[in-house]
């Protein structure tokens, strides 16, 4: 693979001027499709499988004019002190204010009266009504949004207590400041590393091109395949990170090959074969993780795995073909403008080792020490995982001084804790001989069991089909006592289907979060076996050893588990908290560990392959496994550590954003690939390493007969003899690494 990869890197560069146009082709046709197309939404969100996903479709088929697509507000008053709601003056602009919301757009489907409802709070002091709408959440027109933040506007200056609720409110997250401030600290690090504008702007160049291209055909398909705006945001966190660290691989080994005395042509396709192998293969570990997340069955995740996956693949193919090709462009310019000549020996000007080095030779010195050190503290950061607490976003996680939370407040104070989590009942009474006989059973038997506040009568559709009943918990929606009272309804409705032939089914965002954890735990054992289990197989063929693929999927587990702490530790406990923007703790999103296992795996697999073929290479050329692990160190430490300052800046760029799904999967993945690249990578692998010695590199001899031979360290490059120079190339004097004086 390595010669065709060779061979590809010398095309690009001859053809630049192809390649390029291509590229910007690709990018401009990408950029005209997203502008063209719809605006994302959040999707059509829906977990097969489960039975809150199946009373919502029964719902769907037979009340559809329960509209339950549809945005919806609630709209939350609060008498003054010592008064109600029911006092002439504020009964009057409650009804005013609730005409004004009837009329404030053509998309309002319904307005309910919480006097004529029974929507009012036992002390008189809280009432609300239910605002509905004919289009989803993210498809209200903005002028929609404004009428009713108008309409309420309108009402406080009037004197009246109110506050909003629910998803009508709900915008597609915007980019915040500080992920730009991530791609310049990603700027500030390559112009550290390479001391050259050229070779620092490449790969952010490339990267930028790699995301346009990959979101922008995400944006120009989002409507068609009902995409939502989270897919987007993580394709571009995830491709704007791996393009820039698999630029800056190739990079940095075209200008090690310059140093070598090559033609420029010549290390190009040596940079390609050699550096662009270790890339093909870190990008398909981080593919199979991410393409990996549809086994899990969630739609959503489904998703966010294959876009991403898409912005790695183009990540790849830029690295492999726009690089090279804008390396012809750059000349000697790739090199500081300083000194065009630094020794790629491991002693520095003043005769010190580097610090890769150093730093090598001090964990081959302590090995047991530098990894039981390593292994405790990713074991106490792991310790909060014990307490984590899975829940999905409502309006009670977000921030206090939100119109959301205080009308989630509200609510509680006045009708309840519970209130803010009411279930959903869905009864089947197509079978049913008596259907209103036995959906007035399952409110009876509903209502007698322990942890309920309150159940509503049942009500039968036209057809006399189907019926809804709402349950209020007396608890919180993400207590025990609540998913105890969900199993409860369920234990129930099995002893009624079989005597009425009423089917129950439990629905309504609580039990919908319930249903998506157990799922999701569920999923996490097969996904955790098919994604480490695919990737031990494709890192045996790359190291050709049995250990180190073992050794890296051990590591990677210990990094995931202690970011994982991290943010259980911020985000439901709230340590630090107001030091990453967190205003209000929360339990963790459901899907977040399963997410994280699937990108933090492939990233942690992007190191071990960068560092690990520096490794094997070195042991290739007759060097002992000690002294590998220090030229692997020498080779590869400087530039894997800069890639993982780019990456933990990119994703830590989106910390600052308002959608609070973005910002903990953004510190989640920073804090892995901290984790991960400065602990497992730089500390535990050198360490078992040195322990292991030869036997790390272990292969039974049946099984490297059999397994093909993909040369991922580019030996094969290595010995290939240089290539002439084409014509249109510069001279081999003007691209010779020369000091000045």
């Amino acid at each position: 693979m390595s010669i065709f990869l060779s061979k590809l890197g010398r095309f690009a560069f001859r053809q630049r001027h192809i390649v390029t146009l291509l590229w910007l082709a690709l990018l401009a046709l990408a950029g005209v499709g997203a502008a063209t197309a719809p605006a994302p939404t959040n999707g059509s969100f829906s977990i097969p499988g489960t039975e809150a996903q199946e009373a919502f479709d029964l719902l769907a088929e037979r009340v559809p004019e329960a509209n339950a697509d549809g945005a919806s507000a609630r709209v939350v008053f609060e008498a003054p002190a010592d008064s109600d709601v029911t006092a002439p003056e504020t009964r009057a602009e409650i009804e005013r204010t609730l005409a004004a919301l009837g009329e404030s757009s053509p998309e309002v489907a319904a307005v309910t009266d919480p006097f004529t409802t029974g929507t009012v709070s036992e002390d008189g002091r809280v009432a609300y009504t239910s605002v509905t709408y004919d289009a989803p959440s993210m498809e209200l027109d903005d002028s929609t949004r404004d009428a009713l933040e108008s309409v309420i506007d309108d009402a406080r200056e009037r004197g009246l207590a109110v506050e909003v609720g629910g998803d009508a409110l709900q915008t597609v997250p915007e980019v915040a400041a500080t992920e730009i401030i991530g791609v310049g600290v990603a700027a500030v690090v390559l112009v550290i590393t390479f001391g050259s504008m050229v070779a620092a702007g490449l790969p952010l160049l490339t990267a930028l091109i790699g995301v346009g291209v990959g979101v922008g055909g995400i944006t120009a398909l989002a409507s068609v395949l009902d995409l939502g705006s989270n897919t987007t945001t993580l394709a571009m966190m995830i491709g704007l990170a791996v393009g820039i660290d698999y630029a800056l691989f190739i990079v940095s080994r075209y200008r090690g090959e310059l140093r070598e005395g090559r033609q420029r042509e010549d290390a190009a396709g040596r940079a390609v074969g050699t550096a662009g192998s270790a890339v093909v293969f870190a990008g398909l570990t981080v593919v199979i993780a991410l393409v990996g997340l549809a086994v899990v069955n969630i739609p959503l995740l489904t998703e966010m795995g294959l876009a991403a996956a898409a912005t790695v693949l183009i990540a790849v193919l830029i690295a492999l073909t726009l690089i090279p090709a804008l390396l012809g462009y750059a000349g000697a310019r790739v090199h500081p403008r300083r000194s065009r000549e630094t020794s790629p020996s491991d002693e520095t000007a003043s005769g010190r080792p580097a610090m890769g080095v150093r730093w090598a030779n001090l964990v081959l010195r302590r090995p047991v020490t530098v990894l039981l050190t390593a292994v405790v503290g990713l074991g106490a950061m792991a310790l909060p995982v014990t307490q984590m607490e899975m829940g999905l976003p409502d309006d009670g996680t977000q921030p206090t001084s939100t119109t959301q939370r205080k009308a989630y407040d509200t609510l509680a104070d006045g009708f309840g804790v519970g209130f803010n989590g009411p279930l959903l009942t869905v009864v089947d009474t197509a079978d049913a001989a008596d259907p209103q006989g036995a959906a007035d059973r399952v409110t009876a038997e509903v209502g007698r069991l322990p942890g309920v506040a309150m159940v509503t009568p049942a009500v039968l559709n036209e057809a006399g089909d189907a019926a809804t009943i709402t349950v209020i918990p007396d608890s919180k929606p993400s207590s025990a006592e609540t998913e105890d009272l969900v199993h409860g309804i369920r234990e129930a409705g099995d002893g009624i289907a079989a005597d009425t032939g009423a089917e129950v089914l439990v629905t309504g965002s609580t039990a919908m979060n319930i249903d998506v954890s157990e799922k999701l735990n569920d999923a996490l054992v097969p996904y955790l076996v098919l994604v480490v289990g695919l990737a031990f197989l494709l890192l045996t063929v790359v190291f050709r050893s049995l250990l180190v693929p073992l050794k890296a999927a051990l590591g990677f587990l210990l990094s995931v588990l202690a970011a994982l702490g991290a943010v259980v530790a911020v985000f439901q406990w709230g340590w630090l908290g107001g030091l990453f923007g967190v205003e209000q703790t929360s339990p963790i999103m459901s899907m977040m560990p399963l997410l994280m296992v699937g990108v933090v795996f492939g990233l942690a697999m992007d190191y071990e392959v960068f560092l690990v073929t520096r490794m094997r290479e070195a042991r290739l050329h007759g060097e002992s496994a000690s002294q590998a692990v220090v030229t692997g160190f020498r080779d590869g430490a400087r530039v894997v550590t800069a890639a993982a300052v780019i990456m933990i800046a990119v994703f830590a760029g989106f910390i600052g954003t308002s959608d609070q799904m973005i910002k903990m999967i953004g510190f989640g993945l920073a804090v892995a690939v901290l984790f991960d690249a400065f602990v497992v990578r730089m500390a535990i692998v050198p360490a078992v390493l040195a322990l292991l010695g030869n036997s790390a590199w272990y292969l039974p001899r049946w099984l490297d007969r059999i397994l093909p031979n993909v040369d991922v360290e580019g030996s094969a490059v290595v010995q290939e003899p240089a290539a002439d120079e084409a014509p249109e190339s510069e001279p081999r004097e003007r691209d010779a690494v020369t000091t000045r004086s």
